[in-house]
């Protein structure tokens, strides 16, 4: 029985089955989406004399009293820096140093590593990724690049294939609900993906990797400032044979003995000019290009066999422009103002293609007000666009205007957070979304934190419009969530443990009955369908003793569809990352473990895999290090979906060059 991919180039030519795993461009198939405005031109005329202003939601110009001298700074988790150990929300930051040492091949496998989040993909790196946060599907996971909103608005998620790690200069993770401050589609979690700014002297730094499976990688940044401008500018690409991504006797004929290569090429500018007063307007530009092949099938007449010898490929282009001001007005007061624009223009298939382009421009305003120590207000108005472009279907645009009060304070042992949010889209309504959170200092080590809060996703253009299964009545999924969690900090010791319990309504599903669909769908139709219960326990920690680091991730998870008492497609009941680093003069080694649990996916249990990836640098020089690494270390064969296989062991060689020192 042949499949209607949404936003692939797998057709329907008979009845659709239910979803049982994912195709090419991870849309086809599984989670059955169960964790899949005001007048916006009188508006926009208002503010168009302010579009020269605007900023980045990770500007530092504007950090208040929170972000103390020296602290880990973030701004995922209340939308202005503020210091880690200030925050109540669950909170992960991976710096610019963890991301050079990691043996990591992409940034979905560097996520996977941090409690609470699993990945899944399509094969091997360049197939179609994404992550699950707390056992939310890909379409419950916000991604966001400097604080911008990115995507595809007809798949309802990003491809984070497309996303190279060499042009993230930190990332920050929050793990829990975010609606509340960010609005749809983050009823998991967020990911901020924050890239290079310039700093101090002028700076130029690259890499150079050889690999197996014919791979190469390279990148190449100059970032510096110089009188009052900064500037950060990049170059990245990545290339790689790669192997056939399905395994032979896939359930749907898809297999093609032949390698399914990739590349990944990424440019970054960013630039500002400051001026007294904490003053600074900002220009940036992202884009990355990623062409994969990818093993499918096509049904063609007159026998509507299944045929897999085309050469099958994926497409993607992404663009973010946007431009930014900040300010701090007074002691009491700071500000910032964004502009955006961000394209992403998917083409798949062999010898039909199909094209699916999603266009989003975006509007931040934002002020924050300190009327006390420790007490701090956050106002933001946040305006969108999305309109789409498809071989497949016509949609009209719809808006999104969202409004936001954010509250943080600290009263002696005490520090609380409140947020609360208004969205109205033009499609579907109104959406009321908050979040309250309280904390605890026990001692100067031990601290208790709890959150309660709601999110929402948005129906797709796919789950709204496409032909033979959108529906235009569909509304967003709904999540009610409470954690509680416990952390302790030392010297030489981080320890943190976290509970959660997040009920999912409204999901966005393949309705069978084509008596519960409208006239005309006889095959049935997208439906607001079922209902999940998602709740786990999550620890990390890290230790340091002389030379060594070590680091431990602990994710237990029970993700069930509460109609049926069924586990949810893809999610593993247990997962854990150890990690041990070493480093004396010039050496620097390390290795990570991961253990991935059984999981189920297209009506079978996928056994439990464990892949070890070690590291080794070598300074050379103050500025040059020597790097190998070894992905897979013990040629682990393993299936990450059904159907499709990861690679083996893969080794690497390289050279890095950094004008700040290593």
């Amino acid at each position: 029985m042949a499949r209607r991919c949404l936003g692939s180039a797998v057709f329907v030519l008979s009845r659709p089955r239910p979803c049982l795993e994912h195709g090419p461009h991870g849309v086809c198939g599984c989670e059955r989406s169960l964790l899949v405005s005001t007048p916006y031109t009188r508006l926009r005329s208002a503010l168009l004399v302010l579009l020269a202003l605007q900023t980045p939601l990770t500007t530092q110009a504007q950090a208040g009293p929170e972000a103390a001298a020296g602290a880990t700074v973030q701004v995922i988790g209340t939308r202005v820096p503020t210091a880690l150990d200030r925050v109540v929300a669950d909170v992960v930051v991976i710096d610019r140093e963890r991301i050079r040492a990691t043996s990591a091949d992409s940034i979905e496998d560097l996520l996977r590593r941090e409690g609470g989040i699993q990945l899944s993909r399509n094969g091997p790196p360049g197939q179609s990724a994404s992550v699950l946060i707390r056992g939310s599907s890909a379409s419950n996971t916000l991604v966001l690049i400097d604080g911008v909103r990115v995507g595809s608005a007809t798949l309802g998620q990003t491809d984070l294939a497309a996303i190279s790690l060499a042009q993230a200069e930190r990332i920050e993770i929050l793990r829990g609900p975010g609606s509340s401050l960010y609005g749809a589609d983050a009823i998991g979690g967020v990911v901020n993906i924050v890239t290079r700014r310039g700093e101090g002297d002028p700076q130029l730094s690259g890499n150079a990797a050889i690999g197996s499976y014919r791979s190469g990688e390279g990148y190449l940044a100059l970032s510096g400032v110089s009188s009052r401008f900064d500037y950060a500018l990049s170059l990245s690409g990545e290339t790689s044979d790669g192997i056939s991504a399905v395994l032979p006797g896939d359930a749907f004929g898809q297999y093609n003995p032949d390698d399914d290569g990739f590349s990944r090429t990424g440019l970054q500018l960013r630039g500002g000019f400051s001026w007294l007063g904490g003053q600074r307007i900002g220009l940036s530009y992202n884009a990355s290009r990623l062409r994969s092949q990818f093993d499918s099938a096509q049904f063609l007449p007159p026998d509507f066999m299944p045929d897999a010898t085309p050469d099958f490929r994926n497409r993607l282009e992404t663009q973010l422009t946007a431009i930014d001001y900040s300010g701090v007005f007074s002691d009491d007061w700071s500000g910032s103002l964004r502009a955006s624009y961000q394209s992403d223009q998917l083409s798949s298939g062999a010898a039909v293609i199909s094209a699916y382009d999603t266009v989003r421009r975006q509007f931040t305003a934002q002020a924050s007000w300190t009327p006390l120590p420790q007490q701090q207000l956050l106002f933001a108005l946040d305006l969108m666009r999305e309109s789409i472009t498809s071989t497949d279907y016509d949609a009209p645009e719809r808006d999104n205007t969202g409004l936001v009060v954010g509250y943080t304070a600290r009263f002696g042992a005490n520090k609380l957070q409140a947020d609360l949010r208004w969205d109205h889209n033009s499609v579907y309504g109104n959406q009321t979304t908050g979040k309250l959170g309280w904390g605890y200092a026990l001692s100067s080590d031990w601290a208790l934190r709890a959150v309660a809060g709601t999110a929402f996703r948005a129906p797709t253009f796919n789950d709204l419009y496409f032909p033979g299964f959108g529906i235009e009545t569909l509304q967003p999924e709904r999540s009610r969530s409470i954690e509680a969690g416990i952390d302790y900090q030392a010297q030489q010791t981080t320890l943190g443990m976290t509970a959660y319990y997040n009920q999912v309504s409204d999901l966005i599903g393949y309705q069978s009955d084509p008596g519960l669909c409208p006239p005309g769908f006889d095959f049935g139709c997208a439906g607001n369908t079922s209902r999940a219960l998602l709740k786990g326990i999550t620890v990390q920690g890290a230790q340091q003793w002389g030379d060594f680091r070590f680091t431990l991730a602990l994710d237990w998870l029970n993700a069930r569809d509460s109609d049926t008492d069924q586990t949810l497609p893809r999610r593993a009941s247990n997962q854990q990352t150890l990690a041990v680093d070493w480093n004396a003069g010039p050496w620097q080694l390390g290795g990570t473990l991961l253990n991935v649990g059984s999981r189920p996916d297209g009506g079978v249990l996928l056994p439990a895999y464990q892949l070890l990836n070690l590291n080794a640098r070598y300074r050379v020089a103050r500025q040059w290090q020597i790097e190998a690494r070894v992905q897979n270390a013990l040629d682990e064969t393993y299936q990450p979906v059904k159907d499709y296989q990861g690679s083996g062991r893969v080794f690497w060689l390289g050279l890095r060059f950094d004008g700040r020192g290593l």
